[in-house]
Formats: C-alpha cells, sequence, structure tokens
C-alpha cells in the first residue's frame, strides 16, 4: 500500500510512515485508498485482534512487518476494550471503556502498536531512533510506558508546564533512562509546534533520526480505528443497527480513526465531535472558515488544543466544512457543563466518568428527543477518572480506587526537565540527552 502526504510528498511504504512519523514536506501520511469492507469479511474474527488483523493487513502491504502482523497485534491489544451497556430509561446506550491499558487512557492502544512496529524496524542500539512527542496529557504516558527500555529506542516528551493534572504529569516523568521528560513553559500547541519544528529541521533530523508517536504518525491512527470496527461490529451483530459515536475530541486522531473505519465500511452510524471550551472546530462548522487560535485551559485538560493537527488529514480526505458538517456533527462543552456531567454521571449509572468522558455524556444528554430516538449510541470513555481525582472525587464525594498498573506508576519517582518553547532549548536539551 502506498501513503502520500496530505500535501502532496510520495509515495512511501507503511514502515516509511513510521519512520518519518511526519511527510518530509511538513504534511501528514494517508494511504492512498482506504480498503473497503463488509461485515461478512469479519465473520470468523472473534476477538479485538483477530478483527485488527483483518481490518488492518491491508495497510501491511509492501511493509517488511507484514508477516509479523497478527504478533504486532496481540502485543497491541494485551487488555480488554468492552462496550458496556448503560442503564438508561431511553434507547440502546453503551460506554466504550478505552482505559483499560497501563497508563489508564486511550492513548495505550495507539502507542503499543506504534512501539510493537518501530522496535521491530528500528531497535538499533548503536544508531537509535527518537521519538518526539507532544502531550496535552494522556499521549505521553502512553507513549514513554510503551517505549520505557526499549533497545535502540529513545523518547523525548513535551508537555505544558502546570497544564496537565497531577497524576498525569507523575505518569509523564516516572521512566527509564531512554526516556526524557521536558516541562515546556507554554500552551500544548507550544509543544507541538516545537515537535513540528524540530522534526523539520535537516540537520537536527539527522543527528537524532526522528519519529513521532502524536497522531500526526499514521501508526497511531491505524490501531485506533481497530476499537471502533469492532465496537460496531458487535453492536451491529446484537441489534442489527448501525451505533452512532460521540467521541471526546482534542488533537482529532481519535476521532478520525472512527471515521476512518466508517469510510471503509464498517457498521458505524452518525459521528458527533464532543469538544470542550476550545471551539476551533465548532466554528470551523459554523462559520466554515478554519481559524486557529491559542488553546484555553479547561477541565479536559487532553483536549486543551487549538489547532488540531488531524483536521490536515480530514480535510483532505472528505473535504472542507460544508462538506464535513454534513458527514459529521459537533458539540462544544463547557466546563460547568463538564462538572454537572459527572455529577449526573454518578449519581444515574453508579460509577465515576473523566472531565473528558462528561463532554461525550453531556453531549449525548444534550441531543434533541428525535437525534437520541433515532440511534443506538456509543459514548467514548477516554480516560480513567482517578487520573482527574482533584477534579472527580469533590464532586462525586467520594474516593476513586486506583487500577493497580496506574497506582504502581504513581509510586515511582518522577523526573523533569525544564525549558522554554523555543527550538534553540529544545536542541540543547536533545544533544545533551540524546545525543
Amino acid at each position: 500500500m502506498e501513503y502520500y502526504s496530505t500535501r502532496g510528498d510520495g509515495p512511501v511504504n507503511l514502515d516509511e510512515a513510521l519512520r518519518r512519523g511526519i511527510a518530509c514536506d511538513g504534511g501528514l501520511f494517508l494511504p492512498k485508498a482506504l480498503p473497503e469492507f463488509r461485515v461478512a469479511d469479519f465473520a470468523a474474527a472473534e476477538s479485538i485482534p483477530e478483527v485488527a488483523a483483518v481490518l488492518l493487513r491491508p495497510f501491511f502491504a509492501g511493509s517488511e512487518l507484514l508477516d509479523d502482523v497478527e504478533n504486532i497485534l496481540v502485543e497491541t491489544f494485551s487488555f480488554p476494550v468492552p462496550a458496556t451497556r448503560l442503564a438508561v430509561s431511553d434507547g440502546d446506550v453503551s460506554l466504550l471503556e478505552l482505559y483499560h491499558g497501563p497508563t489508564a487512557a486511550f492513548k495505550d492502544v495507539g502507542a503499543g502498536f506504534l512501539a510493537a512496529c518501530l522496535s521491530r524496524l528500528e531497535g538499533s542500539v548503536d544508531s537509535p531512533l527518537t521519538i518526539l512527542v507532544a502531550t496535552s496529557g494522556d499521549t505521553g504516558g502512553a507513549v514513554a510506558a510503551a517505549f520505557d527500555k526499549r533497545p535502540g529506542m529513545r523518547v523525548a516528551v513535551l508537555f505544558p508546564d502546570g497544564r496537565v493534572s497531577e497524576r498525569q504529569a507523575q505518569q509523564l516523568c516516572c521512566w527509564s533512562d531512554n526516556v526524557v521528560s521536558l516541562k515546556v513553559q507554554g500552551a500544548f500547541d507550544d509543544c507541538q509546534s516545537l515537535v513540528k519544528a524540530a522534526m523539520a529541521d535537516t540537520s537536527l533530523n539527522t543527528e537524532h533520526r526522528f519519529s513521532s508517536a502524536n497522531s500526526i504518525n499514521i501508526g497511531r491512527l491505524l490501531p485506533q480505528s481497530t476499537y471502533y470496527a469492532d465496537a460496531s461490529l458487535r453492536h451491529y451483530r446484537r441489534t442489527g443497527n448501525k451505533p452512532a459515536f460521540i467521541i471526546p475530541t482534542g488533537n482529532l486522531g481519535n476521532a478520525f480513526a472512527c471515521i476512518m473505519a466508517r469510510e471503509m465500511g464498517l457498521p458505524i452510524g452518525p459521528v458527533v465531535l464532543a469538544t470542550n471550551a476550545n471551539r476551533t472546530i465548532a466554528d470551523y462548522f459554523e462559520t466554515l472558515q478554519w481559524l486557529p487560535r491559542a488553546s484555553l485551559q479547561t477541565l479536559a485538560s487532553a483536549m486543551d488544543v487549538g489547532d488540531p493537527s488531524n483536521m490536515e488529514r480530514l480535510r483532505k480526505m472528505l473535504g472542507e466544512a460544508d462538506v464535513l458538517r454534513e458527514q459529521l456533527a459537533v458539540s462544544s462543552v463547557s466546563d460547568e457543563q463538564i462538572e454537572s456531567a459527572i455529577k449526573r454521571d454518578y449519581l444515574e449509572f453508579g460509577f465515576a466518568t473523566c472531565p473528558h468522558t462528561a463532554t461525550a455524556t453531556h453531549t449525548w444528554r444534550d441531543l434533541d428527543d428525535e437525534s437520541r430516538s433515532a440511534h443506538d449510541w456509543i459514548l467514548v470513555a477516554t480516560a480513567h477518572p482517578a487520573k482527574f481525582e482533584t477534579i472527580v472525587e469533590p464532586l462525586i464525594g467520594t474516593t476513586i480506587d486506583l487500577p493497580p498498573d496506574l497506582e504502581e506508576i504513581l509510586s515511582r519517582p518522577a523526573k523533569a526537565i525544564s525549558i522554554d518553547p523555543t527550538l534553540p532549548a529544545l536542541t540543547e536539551v536533545l544533544r545533551e540527552r540524546c545525543g
């Protein structure tokens, strides 16, 4: 399969797209054409690794990894991804729980897949690959965990100082010597800009052999499309209906993975993007003008993105806002509405939700009666509430039990380096720590 940049560069095969992360022209890689599937193609696929093998095998055509696909997928999906039905008075509503991985967030799927692929392709201790990752909270922890102690792999995690939860910060800063944690004196968008600038710097890239583990890397999106395929197939087999999805959205990677699955023929109905007070996407749909701006700090910190990278992929694949808003809907959720949703979720469902998941539950409750009754709904839970205990516990009036993997991570010593949001500052640290 051939992959091309959203800006025209290419073609490359999957291996090169994974290695580079971002195209030489600054664009993001997409396959030349998506494979097409029918529900019957998955008749023998009963587990999520089996669904993934059917869905993703075409993407590996021409890859050195083709013969190892099944092993990569078993390694990636080493934890459950259940869709739990909710007790609601009207309709069929489920919660897709994406937080059962080692760092208790949906990013564990994409990070694990990327680490499994790149360690097989590039695990050279003599010439390590340096993974750059900008994070608004969850991505960096998942990537650090996935690449921790892997031979021939180095990771530099950039996160906005003071804009992630205390437990998120711990997850970003408690790893082995092959992981360097950098607290950037700025917002997530500054971290993301630094990663893109470093990867675009030819001499710096040659010196460190950069790749990216953000959702700008196609290797993050491919496995994430799998859990949407699996959830929709299971629902369709049970009900005969194509479920609609409500997806908490920051940098648009997770939502784009769902849209990819739908474009490939999976039984997926309407897709609603639930954003926080960062209204870049919502305003684009309303005004038809793409106007990125500085991000706002909200309770749903991992979604604090003012310039979502994957909008470039979405516009390339489907079209501009006048086309997109015919195929997608978007809801912007305030901090006050997030707090209210967390309280209601606990009272009505009997369990806590994180601030990001609460944007989805609020959006579902806020649907008009016709939309709610016209479809079955799957709400996407992107992180475990225990990662945001300072927000959630006062709202629900009780403590949240820690998942065992997260409890172990929180017991480790942490270390991080503070840097200014400039390329020279990043360059200096990389030469000191990754040289």
